[in-house]
Order: C-alpha cells, then sequence, then structure tokens
C-alpha cells in the first residue's frame, strides 16, 4: 500500500470509477490512510464521523445492538466495500457499529471532499438519495427488531414508527390493520391481536371512535 499513490489507490476502488480526472484527483488530495487493529471501532452507532471510509484490505462486521448489548451481524465489509455514507447524505448518527475483524486498512474522506462527488443539495438526484437512505436505516431498524425483539417488542416498535405528533401526543391517524401489523413484525395476526389487547388493557395505546390510535409515554420504555 505504501508504494501506491493516493490516486492510484483511488482508481482501484470501483465506487470511484466513473469519475473524472479531476474529482480523482480531488478526492486523492483529500484522503488520508489509516489502520484500525483487530477488534478496534471504525463507526460506532448513535454517533457522527463526518467521513466515508473505504476498505483497502481486510475485513470489517456491520453491526447493531440493543440497550441490553446483544447484537446481529447486518454485514461483513471487504476491499472495495464503503461506510459512512449514509451519515454523509442525511446528516444522522450512523445506524450502525463498524468493527474491524482482522486488522484493516482504510482510506478515510472527510464531508467536504465526499460532496464534492454529491450532486446539488437542491437537485432532483439529491432528494432520491436521501429518501434511498431513509428507507436503508428503516431497514436496519426492521432487520433489528425482528433479531433482537419479540413480538411485544417488535410490535411497539412498529407502533412508534407509525405514530405522529399532535398537540403533544403520539398519535397514529388510521385505522392500525392487524393483519397488515403482522406482516410488518413478522408474526400471525391472532398473535398481534393479543399483543394489541394486552397493550389496549395495560393503557399503554388506546383506540378513539374516529380509528385513531393514541399511544402513552409509556409504551416508548417497555
Amino acid at each position: 500500500m505504501a508504494m501506491l499513490s493516493n490516486l492510484d489507490l483511488i482508481r482501484r476502488v470501483p465506487l470511484f470509477s466513473m469519475l473524472t480526472v479531476e474529482q480523482a484527483q480531488t478526492i486523492a488530495d483529500g484522503v488520508v490512510k489509516r489502520r484500525y487493529r483487530r477488534g478496534e471501532i471504525i463507526v460506532e452507532q448513535g454517533r457522527k464521523s463526518d467521513a466515508l471510509f473505504i476498505l483497502l484490505s481486510g475485513r470489517a462486521r456491520v453491526i447493531t445492538s440493543d440497550a441490553r448489548g446483544r447484537e446481529v451481524i447486518l454485514a461483513v465489509l471487504e476491499a472495495g466495500d464503503y461506510l459512512g455514507e449514509m451519515s454523509l447524505i442525511d446528516n444522522e448518527p450512523h445506524s450502525a457499529t463498524v468493527r474491524a475483524e482482522v486488522q484493516t486498512d482504510v482510506l478515510v474522506l472527510g464531508r467536504n471532499e465526499f460532496a464534492v462527488c454529491l450532486p446539488d443539495n437542491s437537485s432532483l438526484s439529491y432528494a432520491i438519495l436521501r429518501g434511498l437512505v431513509a428507507r436503508l436505516r428503516n431497514a436496519d431498524r426492521q432487520i433489528e427488531s425482528l433479531a433482537l425483539l419479540d413480538v411485544y417488542g417488535r410490535v411497539a416498535r412498529a407502533l412508534l414508527d407509525m405514530a405522529e405528533d399532535d398537540e403533544g401526543r403520539r398519535v397514529i391517524r388510521s385505522k392500525v390493520s392487524r393483519q397488515d401489523l403482522a406482516k410488518v413484525v413478522g408474526a400471525s395476526r391472532e398473535m398481534v391481536s393479543r399483543v394489541m389487547k394486552d397493550l389496549e388493557e395495560r393503557h399503554l395505546i388506546e383506540t378513539q371512535e374516529n380509528g385513531w390510535v393514541v399511544l402513552t409515554e409509556r409504551l416508548a420504555s417497555q
């Protein structure tokens, strides 16, 4: 790796294969090389790093975890893969932790240099990028829920995700179909119906006459 220039390294990364010479040189001038030891965290769930990381060698795991420390492996990254792009596009914290599985060499590209390759913030393509990132974040949450939460927890999270703010309350402004909810959380309709009935009996949710569902603050802590 030390024998190659940054531009040579950039040209070897599939992500940058379509760049113009000028764009490639701008990125090459902005990247720095970094080495992570086995077990070292590259990015951490819930935090921002304001950088794009491109793996040159080694291997890393993409991991999400719950409050009790239980983990789910979402993906394994190898040379040529990259991470951190979602946070750079939507300016939100990382949705997962990435940890080096073996000694791993990466190129680190800062936010300003990364922005050179993005379309203008007001363009349709940029809006589509942000929409795709939002879908990916939702998919990560769904995988985490299916792997780490029981049916009660998955139903509660799904209800919270569906709810909107309404004068200080969390409200679902449409009838909640037990069948559709069952498909979302990966459980039977009968099981979801039992969970919903239990949540109502415990006054964690309230179904109003107009079909709206009001969530209590206690539901989020369940």
